[in-house]
């Protein structure tokens, strides 16, 4: 494993220079499980030391512990690392798969003094709309964002799950940085407009999930091979017999991956850092992990250029999903596409 730094990509058209592959940082404290405070320290620690620069982290993971915990991490490095938060989705802790959402500005406001006290950071580095609330036109949500720039509490404003009608819109009021939407070889439904959307504007694709949450490495078959407080169990594609026809989709990523010598994982990454060129596009993909030999693994794959063949033998895959990604795709930018 060389420790040489990977290579960087702009975070819209004045954005900061950021590593070309970031650290989705939620399973450090939430959704995924248990998790190991010490080792997770050390994940964030080895991510930098090999360039990783964009670490994404959300109000709503774990009712802000997700960020409470980064915050050491990010104040021992505030001059190396770009911080990106969320606002609007609230997950009640006694019902997992309960969605509250909220884009009106009192509550902006309220939400973005609560994530600066929670990173003790004096401004956020890229503030994004975690989901979109239908009840409140985007353009009043994007103004109260763009209050917070002016006020210097927030440098970029980023959008998470939006349709390319509401980014056209979101970007006519403040210069939008990026759009975090799910993007893998699993999940592909944002190619036919949000992907043009976003290269015409000059804005970043962040995929986050861009290892099908884990599904893509072959870690887990099922949703019984989870542990009972994994958010996983909930989700279509993992059970029954979803679950089943989607292990079979991924021998074409086995094929590949022993022509590279590579891991399931480190393939599909490479897919998903592939579509910037395959797109035109500034690509950052944010794989989750807890782990620093992860890390390393993920990394390599920023280096892996699939040819002509490889990436057609890849091409069907997302086709041939079974199962929606989320339980209510109300909330994703596919179901008011």
């Amino acid at each position: 494993m060389t420790d040489s730094r990977i290579a960087t990509a702009r975070l819209g058209a004045t954005g900061p220079e950021v590593g070309v592959q970031g650290l989705g940082c939620m399973g450090m404290s939430f959704a995924y499980g248990p998790s190991d405070a010490g080792e997770s320290r050390a994940t964030l620690e080895r991510a930098l030391e090999l360039g990783v620069t964009l670490y994404d982290t959300a109000d709503a993971y774990g009712a802000g512990e997700n960020e409470r915990f980064l915050s050491p991490f990010f104040k021992a490095h505030r001059d190396e690392v770009v911080i990106a938060t969320k606002f609007a989705l609230s997950i009640p802790p006694d019902d997992p798969t309960r969605r509250v959402i909220r884009n009106d500005a009192p509550y902006i406001r309220q939400a973005v003094e609560a994530s600066l006290r929670r990173l003790d950071v004096d401004v956020i580095d890229l503030y994004y709309m975690h989901r979109r609330d239908v009840n409140v036109p985007i353009e009043e949500t994007v103004a109260a964002m763009a209050d917070l720039v002016r006020e210097g509490k927030v440098k970029e404003l980023g959008l998470s799950e939006v349709t390319a009608d509401e980014l056209r819109a979101a970007h006519a009021v403040h210069p939008i940085a990026a759009v975090q939407s799910e993007w893998s070889l699993f999940s592909r439904d944002i190619e036919p407009k949000v992907v043009p959307a976003a290269r015409e504007l000059g804005v970043t694709l962040v995929p986050y999930s861009p290892l099908g949450r884990g599904f893509l490495t072959g870690s887990f078959a099922k949703a019984e091979d989870l542990t009972s407080d994994d958010f996983r169990r909930q989700q279509p594609r993992f059970t029954g017999e979803n679950a089943a026809a989607n292990a079979a989709l991924l021998d074409p990523i086995r094929t590949v991956a022993e022509a590279h010598g590579a891991s399931l994982g480190q393939i599909a990454l490479a897919w998903v850092q592939q579509q910037a060129a395959v797109h035109g596009l500034a690509v950052v993909p944010i794989p989750g992990t807890r782990r620093p030999s992860r890390v390393e693994e993920n990394v390599t794959a920023t280096r892996i250029v699939l040819t002509e063949d490889e990436l057609a033998l890849l091409e069907p895959i997302a086709a041939k999903v079974a199962g929606d990604r989320y339980a209510d795709m109300r909330f994703a930018s596919a179901g008011r596409e």
